[in-house]
């Protein structure tokens, strides 16, 4: 077990939840990420004795003790909210960005003979250019959510945006908006697969080896 002030002195950055991006006034696309995982991480990371600022997109969750939330809707907000928070010791990327946002109309789009058209523009990719950012931290972890090949497709993510850990699981069946989860830690040296368990007992194990990695990158 690990000790519960060791992370203190340290700053830790953690993205929970999805992003909502507008369509209309009173239209959005989102995805079903609850942000349960992303919250459950930042509060094991809080209770090792870390300074844990929470970036987090539209959730109906409380704030963790001893976190500062930052409170964000869309991915263009997130994005600023997490260039913002640098420097950290350690970033968590857990949030479920949309890929994609919708060129909004001004007013809510009515219903008619016509179906409309929905142009889509790129978001930027935060995890990509965190990686690329001369204040990147020195353990830069992303999560992939995938329904197919989980372990294939999280080892190519990781080489792709030039991350020193992705975490993945399945998420067909329950568990957006559940309460347990199977992750997969995909790093440079391999891939390490973990039983089922609940979010928080996920989120407790994943701290303490962040915790001890931070703690190695510290001693130089």
């Amino acid at each position: 077990m690990a000790d519960d002030a060791m992370l203190s002195g340290t700053h830790i950055l953690v993205t929970a939840g999805p992003t909502h991006e507008p369509i209309d006034p009173v239209r959005y696309l989102a995805n079903r990420s609850s942000g349960k995982q992303g919250f459950a991480i930042a509060a094991a990371l809080a209770r090792l004795g870390a300074r844990v600022t929470l970036v987090a997109g539209p959730v109906m969750l409380e704030t963790p003790p001893c976190v500062l939330r930052v409170d964000v809707e869309t991915a263009l907000e997130m994005a600023a909210a997490v260039e913002a928070a640098l420097p950290v010791d350690a970033a968590v990327m857990v949030a479920a960005v949309a890929d994609w946002r919708v060129e909004g109309a001004a007013q809510k789009i009515k219903k008619g003979l016509e179906t409309p058209v929905l142009r889509l523009v790129e978001n930027p990719d935060i995890l990509a250019t965190l990686a690329r950012s001369a204040l990147r931290p020195p353990l830069l972890i992303g999560f992939a959510a995938e329904t197919e090949r989980v372990v294939e497709h999280a080892t190519a993510k990781r080489l792709r945006k030039a991350v020193d850990w992705i975490v993945a699981n399945d998420v067909c069946g329950d568990v957006m908006g559940g309460d347990a989860n199977t992750v997969h830690i995909v790093t440079a040296t391999g891939v390490e697969s973990w039983e089922r368990m609940a979010k928080d007992v996920v989120a407790g194990r994943l701290a303490e080896r962040i915790a001890k990695t931070v703690m190695e990158h510290k001693r130089g």
